[in-house]
């Protein structure tokens, strides 16, 4: 079975179709890139399958589960326990530390503290951050904030990675350090990756990538 399954998806916002008859199977472990020029429907079809939008036709399936039948706890549940999700614009909370940051999901699953601890530590270890834990976001480089991004959206063991241009705010020595780590850590976790980018650098460390144009897959390639 897929781990992420979406047919003839489609989304119409007002009288213009974004997306339109899209098909694409993600299987366990896989990177796959979504790239294409800006407005090409990218971003509306990453929210599709990560259940924060709703297509106008098609489905999406997550193991096997219709994310359309789903009712809002049950993928809100998802979202915390199965999917991870790496924002361009980072989206830390300003009032928590770098440690916090990465500790939150864990205390909404009712993680017990030294479970907590472990995980955190670890992962803070394995972006390099160790040293900036107590940090708070204001006093982080982009390259930093995006780093913590990285290690909170991987924290509760995501089955699925879902990053929206996760290098685009980035200068490239950062985004390369970006890139190395979602392709690393993703492997090292057995987690899938889906990622939106405009560049084909950052489609470089992925398995396979999706070309999207105008709202239609055009082609793909290994």
């Amino acid at each position: 079975m897929a781990l992420l399954e979406a047919r003839n998806l489609s989304r119409r916002f007002e009288d213009r179709w974004v997306l339109q008859e899209v098909d694409l199977t993600v299987a366990a472990g896989e990177r796959v890139a979504l790239l294409g020029p800006s407005g090409c429907g990218k971003t509306t079809l990453l929210n599709l399958l990560g259940g924060l939008d709703r297509p106008d036709r098609g489905e999406v399936r997550f193991r096997g589960e219709s994310l359309a039948a789903a009712g809002p706890g049950r993928l809100a549940q998802l979202r915390r326990e199965a999917l991870g999700t790496v924002f361009q614009f980072f989206h830390l909370v300003p009032t928590l530390t770098a440690r916090e940051n990465i500790e939150l999901p864990l205390q909404l699953l009712g993680w017990p503290r030294p479970r907590r601890d472990a995980r955190v530590a670890g992962l803070l270890e394995a972006v390099d951050l160790a040293g900036r834990a107590q940090a708070w976001p204001r006093e982080l480089s982009g390259g930093e904030l995006q780093r913590v991004a990285v290690a909170r959206a991987l924290a509760a063991g995501p089955a699925l990675l879902l990053a929206d241009e996760p290098t685009g705010n980035l200068d490239s020595a950062s985004g390369e350090r970006v890139l190395a780590l979602l392709a690393g850590l993703t492997e090292q976790a057995g987690a899938a990756l889906v990622m939106v980018t405009h560049s084909e650098a950052a489609a470089a460390i992925c398995h396979r990538i999706v070309r999207l144009k105008d709202g239609r897959i055009q082609g793909e390639a290994p």
